[in-house]
Protein backbone atom coordinates (compact mmCIF):
# COMPACT_ATOMS: atom_id res chain seq x y z
CA UNK A 1 0.00 0.00 0.00
CA UNK A 2 1.11 3.78 -0.69
CA UNK A 3 1.82 5.66 2.15
CA UNK A 4 0.75 9.23 0.53
CA UNK A 5 0.72 11.13 3.86
CA UNK A 6 -1.75 13.60 2.05
CA UNK A 7 -4.54 10.92 2.63
CA UNK A 8 -3.91 11.05 6.41
CA UNK A 9 -4.58 14.79 6.23
CA UNK A 10 -7.83 16.49 5.18
CA UNK A 11 -11.12 15.20 3.60
CA UNK A 12 -12.17 16.94 0.74
CA UNK A 13 -14.08 19.73 3.13
CA UNK A 14 -16.41 20.46 0.38
CA UNK A 15 -18.11 17.11 0.98
CA UNK A 16 -19.18 18.65 4.54
CA UNK A 17 -21.81 20.75 3.16
CA UNK A 18 -24.02 18.35 1.26
CA UNK A 19 -26.08 17.84 4.22
CA UNK A 20 -28.53 15.78 1.76
CA UNK A 21 -26.21 12.98 1.03
CA UNK A 22 -27.19 9.95 2.68
CA UNK A 23 -23.96 8.26 4.60
CA UNK A 24 -23.92 5.04 6.67
CA UNK A 25 -23.79 5.99 10.08
CA UNK A 26 -22.49 2.64 12.19
CA UNK A 27 -23.56 4.54 15.79
CA UNK A 28 -26.05 2.30 17.17
CA UNK A 29 -28.63 4.79 19.47
CA UNK A 30 -26.84 4.01 22.75
CA UNK A 31 -24.18 6.37 21.34
CA UNK A 32 -25.98 9.85 21.42
CA UNK A 33 -28.69 12.19 20.58
CA UNK A 34 -30.63 10.91 23.22
CA UNK A 35 -29.65 13.30 26.30
CA UNK A 36 -27.56 11.67 29.48
CA UNK A 37 -28.01 8.41 29.77
CA UNK A 38 -28.42 6.29 32.97
CA UNK A 39 -25.06 4.83 34.64
CA UNK A 40 -26.24 1.42 33.76
CA UNK A 41 -26.38 2.40 30.09
CA UNK A 42 -23.06 3.99 29.71
CA UNK A 43 -21.90 3.35 26.50
CA UNK A 44 -19.12 4.88 23.98
CA UNK A 45 -19.59 5.09 20.30
CA UNK A 46 -15.97 5.82 18.66
CA UNK A 47 -15.45 6.75 14.89
CA UNK A 48 -11.18 6.03 13.99
CA UNK A 49 -9.82 6.71 10.46
CA UNK A 50 -7.26 4.18 11.50
CA UNK A 51 -9.18 1.31 9.97
CA UNK A 52 -5.98 -1.37 8.35
CA UNK A 53 -7.42 -4.13 10.03
CA UNK A 54 -4.44 -4.43 12.35
CA UNK A 55 -4.67 -0.78 13.60
CA UNK A 56 -8.50 -1.28 14.38
CA UNK A 57 -7.58 -4.72 16.79
CA UNK A 58 -4.98 -2.43 18.58
CA UNK A 59 -7.75 -0.18 19.01
CA UNK A 60 -10.08 -2.59 20.07
CA UNK A 61 -7.81 -3.54 22.52
CA UNK A 62 -7.61 0.06 24.20
CA UNK A 63 -11.19 0.22 24.33
CA UNK A 64 -11.41 -3.38 25.96
CA UNK A 65 -9.49 -2.46 28.72
CA UNK A 66 -11.10 0.78 29.49
CA UNK A 67 -14.44 -0.97 29.61
CA UNK A 68 -12.39 -3.29 32.13
CA UNK A 69 -11.52 -0.71 34.12
CA UNK A 70 -14.73 1.74 33.72
CA UNK A 71 -17.63 -1.18 32.52
CA UNK A 72 -18.13 1.45 29.95
CA UNK A 73 -18.91 -0.56 26.77
CA UNK A 74 -17.14 0.64 23.21
CA UNK A 75 -18.04 0.60 20.02
CA UNK A 76 -15.21 1.28 17.62
CA UNK A 77 -16.47 1.90 14.23
CA UNK A 78 -13.60 1.89 11.41
CA UNK A 79 -14.24 5.44 9.20
CA UNK A 80 -12.63 7.18 7.05
CA UNK A 81 -12.55 10.79 7.23
CA UNK A 82 -14.57 11.61 4.11
CA UNK A 83 -17.07 9.07 5.43
CA UNK A 84 -16.87 11.02 8.77
CA UNK A 85 -17.61 14.19 7.15
CA UNK A 86 -20.85 12.99 5.83
CA UNK A 87 -22.17 10.84 8.50
CA UNK A 88 -21.86 13.45 11.36
CA UNK A 89 -23.98 16.03 8.82
CA UNK A 90 -26.38 13.10 8.29
CA UNK A 91 -26.21 12.40 11.97
CA UNK A 92 -26.62 15.64 13.72
CA UNK A 93 -29.78 16.06 11.21
CA UNK A 94 -31.52 12.88 12.89
CA UNK A 95 -30.04 12.98 16.72
CA UNK A 96 -27.78 10.00 15.58
CA UNK A 97 -24.28 10.87 16.39
CA UNK A 98 -21.17 8.87 17.94
CA UNK A 99 -19.59 10.13 20.96
CA UNK A 100 -16.21 10.43 20.15
CA UNK A 101 -14.29 11.03 17.03
CA UNK A 102 -10.62 11.09 15.96
CA UNK A 103 -10.08 13.09 13.26
CA UNK A 104 -7.74 15.61 11.08
CA UNK A 105 -7.65 19.29 12.16
CA UNK A 106 -8.99 20.68 9.35
CA UNK A 107 -12.24 18.51 9.63
CA UNK A 108 -12.32 20.24 13.38
CA UNK A 109 -12.66 24.07 11.89
CA UNK A 110 -15.17 23.10 9.56
CA UNK A 111 -17.65 20.85 12.38
CA UNK A 112 -16.94 23.42 15.01
CA UNK A 113 -18.38 26.40 12.63
CA UNK A 114 -21.39 24.29 11.89
CA UNK A 115 -22.03 23.66 15.98
CA UNK A 116 -21.58 19.86 15.35
CA UNK A 117 -18.93 19.71 18.16
CA UNK A 118 -19.25 20.25 22.10
CA UNK A 119 -16.32 22.89 22.25
CA UNK A 120 -17.34 22.79 26.42
CA UNK A 121 -16.46 18.96 26.54
CA UNK A 122 -13.72 18.82 25.01
CA UNK A 123 -11.99 22.08 26.86
CA UNK A 124 -12.99 20.39 29.79
CA UNK A 125 -11.14 17.18 29.26
CA UNK A 126 -7.89 19.37 28.07
CA UNK A 127 -8.31 21.17 31.70
CA UNK A 128 -8.92 18.30 33.59
CA UNK A 129 -5.83 16.26 31.87
CA UNK A 130 -3.46 19.80 32.27
CA UNK A 131 -3.32 22.43 29.19
CA UNK A 132 0.45 22.72 29.56
CA UNK A 133 1.09 18.97 28.80
CA UNK A 134 -0.10 19.45 25.21
CA UNK A 135 1.72 20.37 22.09
CA UNK A 136 1.12 23.92 22.25
CA UNK A 137 0.94 24.14 18.64
CA UNK A 138 -1.71 21.68 18.44
CA UNK A 139 -4.20 23.47 20.81
CA UNK A 140 -3.54 26.25 18.80
CA UNK A 141 -4.63 24.18 15.61
CA UNK A 142 -8.14 22.78 17.15
CA UNK A 143 -8.79 26.17 19.22
CA UNK A 144 -11.77 28.23 16.59
CA UNK A 145 -12.73 31.43 17.39
CA UNK A 146 -11.30 31.24 21.04
CA UNK A 147 -12.56 27.90 21.97
CA UNK A 148 -10.91 24.56 22.05
CA UNK A 149 -13.00 22.35 19.90
CA UNK A 150 -10.95 18.73 20.08
CA UNK A 151 -8.59 17.32 22.41
CA UNK A 152 -5.17 17.02 20.54
CA UNK A 153 -4.20 13.11 20.16
CA UNK A 154 -1.52 12.54 17.79
CA UNK A 155 0.45 13.51 14.35
CA UNK A 156 3.46 13.16 11.97
CA UNK A 157 5.55 15.64 10.57
CA UNK A 158 8.07 16.11 7.46
CA UNK A 159 11.09 15.16 8.21
CA UNK A 160 14.10 15.53 5.82
CA UNK A 161 16.34 12.22 5.83
CA UNK A 162 19.48 12.45 4.69
CA UNK A 163 22.63 10.25 3.84
CA UNK A 164 25.55 11.67 6.13
CA UNK A 165 28.26 9.68 3.86
CA UNK A 166 26.40 11.07 0.48
CA UNK A 167 26.65 14.93 1.82
CA UNK A 168 30.26 14.66 3.37
CA UNK A 169 31.46 13.04 -0.07
CA UNK A 170 30.17 16.47 -1.69
CA UNK A 171 31.37 18.33 0.68
CA UNK A 172 28.30 19.92 1.82
CA UNK A 173 27.04 20.72 5.60
CA UNK A 174 23.87 19.39 6.94
CA UNK A 175 21.33 22.43 6.13
CA UNK A 176 19.58 24.61 8.71
CA UNK A 177 16.95 26.43 6.47
CA UNK A 178 15.47 26.26 2.75
CA UNK A 179 17.90 28.49 1.28
CA UNK A 180 20.27 25.83 2.64
CA UNK A 181 18.69 22.75 1.42
CA UNK A 182 17.84 24.30 -1.99
CA UNK A 183 21.93 25.10 -2.40
CA UNK A 184 23.10 21.64 -0.89
CA UNK A 185 20.61 19.90 -3.16
CA UNK A 186 22.48 21.59 -5.66
CA UNK A 187 26.02 20.68 -4.72
CA UNK A 188 24.79 16.57 -4.36
CA UNK A 189 23.91 16.73 -7.83
CA UNK A 190 26.59 18.57 -9.27
CA UNK A 191 29.33 16.75 -7.41
CA UNK A 192 27.83 13.32 -7.05
CA UNK A 193 25.71 13.05 -10.32
CA UNK A 194 22.40 11.64 -8.22
CA UNK A 195 19.68 13.79 -7.08
CA UNK A 196 19.77 16.25 -4.47
CA UNK A 197 16.01 16.50 -2.72
CA UNK A 198 13.32 13.49 -4.12
CA UNK A 199 9.74 15.02 -2.91
CA UNK A 200 6.68 15.53 -4.43
CA UNK A 201 7.21 18.03 -7.50
CA UNK A 202 4.33 16.90 -9.96
CA UNK A 203 2.42 19.67 -10.87
CA UNK A 204 -1.21 19.43 -10.03
CA UNK A 205 -0.62 16.18 -7.63
CA UNK A 206 -1.11 15.69 -4.24
CA UNK A 207 2.43 15.41 -4.06
CA UNK A 208 3.31 18.65 -4.90
CA UNK A 209 0.58 20.31 -2.85
CA UNK A 210 2.25 18.44 -0.01
CA UNK A 211 5.55 19.85 -0.94
CA UNK A 212 5.01 23.15 -2.14
CA UNK A 213 3.35 23.68 1.59
CA UNK A 214 5.93 22.05 3.50
CA UNK A 215 8.54 23.89 1.80
CA UNK A 216 7.04 26.95 1.06
CA UNK A 217 6.18 27.45 5.16
CA UNK A 218 9.48 26.14 6.46
CA UNK A 219 11.15 29.19 4.10
CA UNK A 220 8.52 32.08 6.47
CA UNK A 221 6.24 32.02 3.38
CA UNK A 222 2.39 32.28 4.98
CA UNK A 223 -0.99 31.91 2.72
CA UNK A 224 -3.29 34.26 4.55
CA UNK A 225 -2.65 36.09 7.38
CA UNK A 226 -6.02 37.78 8.88
CA UNK A 227 -8.30 37.04 5.78
CA UNK A 228 -5.63 38.43 3.49
CA UNK A 229 -4.00 36.40 0.58
CA UNK A 230 -0.61 37.26 1.17
CA UNK A 231 1.18 34.19 -0.84
CA UNK A 232 2.94 36.76 -3.42
CA UNK A 233 5.01 38.19 -0.68
CA UNK A 234 8.77 38.37 -0.91
CA UNK A 235 9.09 35.33 0.98
CA UNK A 236 7.04 33.39 -0.79
CA UNK A 237 8.39 34.52 -4.05
CA UNK A 238 12.02 33.40 -2.52
CA UNK A 239 10.09 30.15 -1.30
CA UNK A 240 9.13 29.40 -4.69
CA UNK A 241 12.63 30.00 -6.15
CA UNK A 242 14.08 28.11 -4.04
CA UNK A 243 11.37 25.41 -4.15
CA UNK A 244 11.92 25.22 -8.23
CA UNK A 245 16.27 25.42 -7.21
CA UNK A 246 15.06 21.91 -5.26
CA UNK A 247 13.23 20.56 -8.03
CA UNK A 248 15.90 20.60 -10.29
CA UNK A 249 18.31 19.40 -8.29
CA UNK A 250 16.46 15.57 -9.64
CA UNK A 251 18.10 13.98 -12.33
CA UNK A 252 14.85 12.02 -12.84
CA UNK A 253 12.44 14.22 -13.48
CA UNK A 254 9.68 14.97 -11.78
CA UNK A 255 8.52 13.22 -8.86
CA UNK A 256 5.49 11.61 -6.84
CA UNK A 257 5.82 10.45 -3.68
CA UNK A 258 6.14 7.17 -4.61
CA UNK A 259 8.84 7.79 -6.79
CA UNK A 260 10.55 10.38 -4.68
CA UNK A 261 10.97 7.15 -1.48
CA UNK A 262 11.96 5.03 -4.40
CA UNK A 263 14.81 6.50 -5.24
CA UNK A 264 16.18 7.29 -1.88
CA UNK A 265 15.34 3.50 -0.64
CA UNK A 266 17.57 2.86 -4.34
CA UNK A 267 20.28 5.12 -3.23
CA UNK A 268 19.72 7.55 -6.23
CA UNK A 269 19.11 10.49 -3.98
CA UNK A 270 21.04 11.68 -1.09
CA UNK A 271 18.32 13.35 1.05
CA UNK A 272 14.36 12.69 1.08
CA UNK A 273 11.29 14.93 2.19
CA UNK A 274 8.80 12.64 3.20
CA UNK A 275 6.40 11.60 6.46
CA UNK A 276 7.92 10.06 9.46
CA UNK A 277 6.44 6.76 7.79
CA UNK A 278 9.32 6.21 6.58
CA UNK A 279 10.97 5.34 9.45
CA UNK A 280 10.37 1.74 9.12
CA UNK A 281 10.83 1.36 5.37
CA UNK A 282 14.71 2.90 5.83
CA UNK A 283 15.11 0.18 8.30
CA UNK A 284 14.04 -2.88 6.19
CA UNK A 285 11.00 -3.57 8.49
CA UNK A 286 8.32 -3.21 5.84
CA UNK A 287 8.44 -6.06 3.75
CA UNK A 288 6.18 -4.30 1.20
CA UNK A 289 8.87 -1.61 0.38
CA UNK A 290 12.14 -2.79 1.16
CA UNK A 291 15.40 -1.18 0.96
CA UNK A 292 16.81 -1.19 -2.74
CA UNK A 293 20.03 0.23 -2.69
CA UNK A 294 23.46 -1.48 -3.95
CA UNK A 295 24.94 -2.26 -0.29
CA UNK A 296 21.15 -3.14 0.90
CA UNK A 297 21.54 -6.58 0.27
CA UNK A 298 24.24 -6.97 2.03
CA UNK A 299 23.36 -5.18 4.56
CA UNK A 300 19.70 -4.30 5.20
CA UNK A 301 20.44 -1.82 7.64
CA UNK A 302 22.52 -0.27 5.35
CA UNK A 303 20.43 2.90 5.10
CA UNK A 304 19.19 2.96 8.53
CA UNK A 305 22.89 3.26 9.63
CA UNK A 306 23.65 6.10 7.27
CA UNK A 307 20.81 8.15 7.50
CA UNK A 308 19.96 11.21 9.90
CA UNK A 309 17.33 13.64 9.85
CA UNK A 310 16.62 17.47 10.25
CA UNK A 311 13.54 17.55 11.71
CA UNK A 312 13.17 20.86 12.13
CA UNK A 313 14.15 23.97 9.80
CA UNK A 314 14.81 27.54 11.12
CA UNK A 315 15.40 27.05 15.02
CA UNK A 316 14.15 30.37 15.51
CA UNK A 317 10.49 30.04 13.97
CA UNK A 318 10.24 26.69 13.01
CA UNK A 319 6.75 25.77 11.06
CA UNK A 320 6.98 21.77 9.78
CA UNK A 321 4.42 20.58 8.08
CA UNK A 322 2.68 17.97 9.34
CA UNK A 323 -0.72 15.90 10.52
CA UNK A 324 -2.94 17.20 13.56
CA UNK A 325 -5.47 14.39 14.81
CA UNK A 326 -7.69 15.43 17.77
CA UNK A 327 -11.08 13.43 19.34
CA UNK A 328 -13.99 15.27 18.95
CA UNK A 329 -16.78 15.32 20.88
CA UNK A 330 -20.20 15.97 18.87
CA UNK A 331 -23.34 18.15 20.01
CA UNK A 332 -25.41 15.43 21.28
CA UNK A 333 -23.02 12.76 22.58
CA UNK A 334 -22.87 10.91 25.66
CA UNK A 335 -20.68 13.85 27.01
CA UNK A 336 -19.69 11.77 30.66
CA UNK A 337 -18.61 8.65 29.14
CA UNK A 338 -17.07 10.45 25.75
CA UNK A 339 -14.83 12.53 28.27
CA UNK A 340 -13.93 9.22 30.84
CA UNK A 341 -13.00 7.61 27.09
CA UNK A 342 -10.73 10.45 25.66
CA UNK A 343 -9.28 10.76 29.53
CA UNK A 344 -8.16 7.41 29.53
CA UNK A 345 -6.84 6.59 25.83
CA UNK A 346 -4.46 9.91 26.64
CA UNK A 347 -3.83 8.70 30.28
CA UNK A 348 -3.68 5.00 30.97
CA UNK A 349 -4.23 3.53 27.43
CA UNK A 350 -2.51 6.69 25.83
CA UNK A 351 0.97 4.30 25.19
CA UNK A 352 -0.87 1.60 23.33
CA UNK A 353 -2.66 3.98 21.49
CA UNK A 354 -0.01 5.36 19.88
CA UNK A 355 1.69 1.89 19.15
CA UNK A 356 -1.17 1.19 16.95
CA UNK A 357 1.05 2.91 14.12
CA UNK A 358 4.05 4.20 16.06
CA UNK A 359 5.53 5.75 13.12
CA UNK A 360 2.66 7.77 12.53
CA UNK A 361 1.39 8.40 15.87
CA UNK A 362 3.42 11.10 17.74
CA UNK A 363 2.28 12.07 20.84
CA UNK A 364 0.66 15.75 20.94
CA UNK A 365 0.28 15.07 24.99
CA UNK A 366 3.78 15.65 25.61
CA UNK A 367 3.60 13.83 29.23
CA UNK A 368 1.67 14.87 32.08
CA UNK A 369 2.17 17.49 34.97
CA UNK A 370 4.62 15.04 37.09
CA UNK A 371 6.67 14.00 34.01
CA UNK A 372 6.41 16.57 31.39
CA UNK A 373 8.31 14.51 28.91
CA UNK A 374 6.80 10.84 29.83
CA UNK A 375 5.06 10.15 26.79
CA UNK A 376 7.26 11.24 23.77
CA UNK A 377 9.79 9.21 25.47
CA UNK A 378 7.66 6.00 25.67
CA UNK A 379 7.53 6.71 22.65
CA UNK A 380 10.66 6.38 21.27
CA UNK A 381 10.65 2.85 23.31
CA UNK A 382 7.50 1.33 21.06
CA UNK A 383 8.14 -1.06 17.95
CA UNK A 384 7.84 0.06 14.65
CA UNK A 385 7.24 -1.54 11.19
CA UNK A 386 4.31 -4.12 10.74
CA UNK A 387 5.50 -6.38 12.99
CA UNK A 388 7.15 -3.80 15.75
CA UNK A 389 10.14 -5.46 15.56
CA UNK A 390 12.29 -3.07 16.69
CA UNK A 391 12.05 0.95 18.57
CA UNK A 392 13.19 4.13 16.93
CA UNK A 393 15.58 4.08 19.72
CA UNK A 394 16.90 1.04 18.96
CA UNK A 395 17.92 1.86 15.32
CA UNK A 396 18.49 5.89 14.97
CA UNK A 397 19.40 6.57 18.96
CA UNK A 398 18.45 8.09 21.87
CA UNK A 399 19.18 11.70 20.44
CA UNK A 400 16.61 11.07 17.90
CA UNK A 401 13.64 11.29 20.16
CA UNK A 402 14.40 14.68 21.18
CA UNK A 403 14.60 15.64 17.87
CA UNK A 404 11.25 14.24 16.75
CA UNK A 405 9.80 16.01 19.60
CA UNK A 406 11.14 18.98 18.47
CA UNK A 407 9.61 18.62 15.12
CA UNK A 408 6.97 17.81 16.53
CA UNK A 409 6.13 20.54 18.86
CA UNK A 410 6.46 22.47 15.94
CA UNK A 411 3.95 20.79 13.88
CA UNK A 412 2.22 23.63 12.00
CA UNK A 413 -0.46 23.72 9.05
CA UNK A 414 -1.67 27.24 7.12
CA UNK A 415 -4.58 29.15 8.92
CA UNK A 416 -4.54 26.78 11.83
CA UNK A 417 -6.15 28.02 14.69
CA UNK A 418 -7.98 31.12 13.05
CA UNK A 419 -10.84 32.06 10.85
CA UNK A 420 -8.67 31.24 8.03
CA UNK A 421 -8.43 27.62 8.35
CA UNK A 422 -11.52 26.85 6.20
CA UNK A 423 -9.41 28.95 3.35
CA UNK A 424 -6.53 26.72 4.17
CA UNK A 425 -8.27 23.85 3.54
CA UNK A 426 -10.01 23.91 1.06
CA UNK A 427 -6.91 25.43 -0.83
CA UNK A 428 -4.95 22.31 0.17
CA UNK A 429 -7.54 20.24 -0.34
CA UNK A 430 -8.78 21.04 -3.95
CA UNK A 431 -4.54 21.35 -5.15
CA UNK A 432 -5.04 25.50 -6.04
CA UNK A 433 -1.18 25.81 -5.77
CA UNK A 434 0.15 22.62 -7.59
CA UNK A 435 -2.34 23.58 -10.69
CA UNK A 436 0.17 26.97 -11.00
CA UNK A 437 3.52 25.58 -10.05
CA UNK A 438 3.76 24.60 -13.95
CA UNK A 439 4.32 27.81 -14.69
CA UNK A 440 7.23 28.11 -12.39
CA UNK A 441 8.62 24.61 -14.03
CA UNK A 442 8.10 26.75 -17.70
CA UNK A 443 10.63 29.52 -16.69
CA UNK A 444 7.58 32.09 -15.63
CA UNK A 445 9.26 34.26 -13.29
CA UNK A 446 8.86 33.48 -9.39
CA UNK A 447 7.12 36.83 -8.45
CA UNK A 448 4.10 36.23 -11.66
CA UNK A 449 3.68 32.73 -10.13
CA UNK A 450 2.81 33.75 -6.85
CA UNK A 451 0.91 36.70 -8.40
CA UNK A 452 -0.77 33.82 -10.12
CA UNK A 453 -1.25 32.15 -6.55
CA UNK A 454 -2.95 34.80 -5.34
CA UNK A 455 -5.52 35.34 -7.75
CA UNK A 456 -6.57 31.51 -7.63
CA UNK A 457 -6.82 31.77 -3.24
CA UNK A 458 -8.70 34.97 -3.47
CA UNK A 459 -10.98 33.31 -6.37
CA UNK A 460 -11.46 30.44 -3.90
CA UNK A 461 -12.30 32.95 -1.00
CA UNK A 462 -14.75 34.87 -2.99
CA UNK A 463 -16.96 31.53 -2.95
CA UNK A 464 -16.80 31.27 0.75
Amino acid sequence: MTRSSTARIAAPLAAIAALGLLAGCSADTNGGGGGEPSAEDQSVVFWTPQTTPERLAAQEAVAAAFTEETGIEVEVVPMAGADQDQALVTGSATGDVPDVILHASPQTGVWASQGLLDTEAATAVVDELGVDTFNQNAIAALTIDGELSAVPSDGWTHVIAYRSDLLEQAGVEVPTSIAELADAATTVKEQLGITGLAFGTQAGTASATEGIQSIFQSAGCELVTDGEVVIDSDACTEAAEQFLQLRNSSVAGDFDVTSARAAYMNGDAAMLLFSTHILDELAGLDEATPATCPECAETPTFLADNTEFVTVLDEEDPAQYGAILGYGIPTGANTEAAQQYIEYVLGAGYVDTLAVATEGRIPLRNGTADNPTEFIEAWGGLGIGPAHERTTVEIYGDEFVDQMAEGINAVSLWGMGTPDATLAGLVFSQGVLSGQIEQLYNGVPAADVTAAMKAAVEEVQAGL
